[in-house]
């Protein structure tokens, strides 16, 4: 058991979280925070409507090659790294100790703003659903304090109660996006096609807007290394779930975007996806599947986003405890339940910060839609990217110093190419940042003002607060930062 020591202090030991999760159940809880439905039916219209239109589902693909070749190199740290901080731990022991607490807060700034977007999309689309089935007008912040609640109740639990909801949400999520798509095989309005993967298409409009809205389908699936103290087998389930994990998530949306698009036709989708993305996916099932199909899918789509701030509330708890454990937030953090066995003041601080966000945005009377999800899904993607690109480059000075595994392609070739990638993607999402956030001249060209600078600068702040606080550890507590990287274990 890892313990931190300061001069003058009490020496205070880690708490470890334990539990038997497998492969399966590992990809349940990282694909749910991927929320498939809410990515077909939210995220995709707008990568229609604002990236590169037809070509949109062909950044899926893209996005999956340069993921799957940042996973091997990620996967190779776990069997060497048996330590569950996931990419700070990494980082940290690659390029040392105060990048890795940088890289610590970038990852909290990730999945703190996606949670919270998806908290103002689902508040949203509840709010809508109340009116238009009920005549109930309330204010959609309302439900996403609700939510918040709910999410919060079964965060506080064991993490294996939180594995089976999200696997059978899950389960019938894919489902109905699966007959969707067997159904416009034989019914295409314009037959069959392979436009959307067609170069021309897949560089027009706007693929920077593009490619951020299919990178942020995938956040989440990196998080399997969070649960390796929760894992049966860590270093053969970890490497498994997470190439399941990315793999699958690419070859499904990749799939149900192409049949979203051949549901409409090349030539029809982007004045669908206009006409309202929001409700995109509804219409397409009214179309397809009737009334019923329509009803089950939003139904779904609510229980989606459900899954969705539920994984990652998981995912941000236990980057919190182990933060904790490594003596970077407050001790209490650490604590796991005696009975649940889950990291539940963790859990009762994350609730509690989601809660706060909204009303704040509540109270500046932010669109939960255009402004909540869509700048803070932006701000995730960017902080992302940059923090795997990050990764990457740790992944190959650690081989390269430790000589621990000497097999270029998992330790030096992979990891390169997906630092590329990942380097050009946070490059693209910079430059066309501003039309996501509405910055933007007469002619729709971006242009970056005060909201985009203000978004973008978060991504910089946050791992300077991780440099700073680094600094102060080695200056007053030398003992506990030349333990810092070990004790990130958790």
């Amino acid at each position: 058991m890892t313990r931190l020591e300061a001069p003058g202090t009490t020496t205070v030991p880690a708490r470890a979280l334990s539990g038997s999760l497998g492969a399966t159940a590992i990809v349940f809880m990282v694909v749910a925070a991927a929320s498939p439905l809410t990515v077909i039916g939210g995220a995709a219209p707008l990568g229609i409507l604002l990236g590169n239109g037809v070509g949109f589902p062909a950044l899926y693909a893209i996005s999956a090659v340069i993921l799957l070749l940042f996973a091997v190199g990620l996967s190779t740290m776990s069997r060497h790294i048996p330590k569950p901080g996931a990419f700070f731990t990494y980082v940290g022991y690659g390029l040392g100790r105060s990048t890795g607490l940088a890289a610590a807060w970038i990852a909290m700034l990730t999945y703190t703003t996606i949670q919270v977007s998806v908290y103002g999309y689902v508040g949203y689309i509840l709010a809508y659903t109340a009116q238009s089935t009920l005549g109930v007008t309330l204010p959609w912040w309302l439900f996403s304090l609700l939510v918040i609640g709910l999410v919060g109740i079964l965060g506080y639990r064991h993490i294996d109660l939180s594995s089976k909801v999200l696997g059978v949400l899950l389960i019938a999520e894919v489902g109905i996006v699966a007959v969707l798509v067997a159904v416009v095989l034989f019914s295409a309005p314009e037959g069959l096609s392979l436009a959307p993967f067609e170069p021309s298409n897949v560089v027009s409009g706007s693929p920077g807007v593009g490619l951020m809205f299919a990178i942020a389908a995938f956040i989440g699936f990196e998080a399997t290394a969070i649960f390796r103290d929760e894992a049966k087998d860590p270093d053969k389930t970890i490497p498994r779930a997470t190439y399941m994990a990315v793999i699958g998530i690419g070859v499904f949306y990749t799939v149900a975007s192409w049949g979203l698009v051949m549901a409409w036709g090349p030539s029809a989708i982007v004045d669908a996806a206009a006409t309202d993305p929001g409700s995109l996916i509804l219409r397409t099932m009214a179309i397809y599947l009737g009334s019923a199909g329509e009803i089950i899918t939003n139904v779904l789509l609510i229980t989606s986003m459900f899954a969705c701030v539920l994984s990652f509330h998981n995912v941000v708890t236990r980057y919190q405890h182990s933060m904790s454990s490594a003596g970077v937030l407050p001790e209490r953090l650490s604590a796991v339940h005696e009975r649940h066995l889950s990291p539940h003041t963790s859990s009762l601080v994350q609730t509690a910060t989601a809660a706060v966000l909204i009303a704040v945005f509540a109270l500046f009377q932010l669109d939960p839609v255009l402004a909540v999800f869509t700048w803070f899904a932006g701000v995730a993607t960017l902080a992302i990217a940059i923090l795997m690109a990050v990764t990457s480059v740790a992944v190959i000075v650690y081989f390269l110093r430790t000589r621990k595994d000497r097999r270029l392609w998992q330790t030096v070739i992979a990891p390169a190419l997906g630092f590329i990638g990942l380097v050009l993607s946070a490059a693209l999402i910079v430059a066309y940042f501003p039309i996501m956030v509405g910055d933007v001249d007469a002619e729709g060209a971006p242009v970056f003002g005060g909201l985009s600078w203000f978004l973008i600068a978060l991504v910089v702040v946050f791992p300077v607060i991780g440099y700073v606080q680094a600094a102060w550890i080695r200056t007053r507590r030398p003992a506990a930062y030349a333990k810092l990287t070990d004790a990130i274990a958790g």
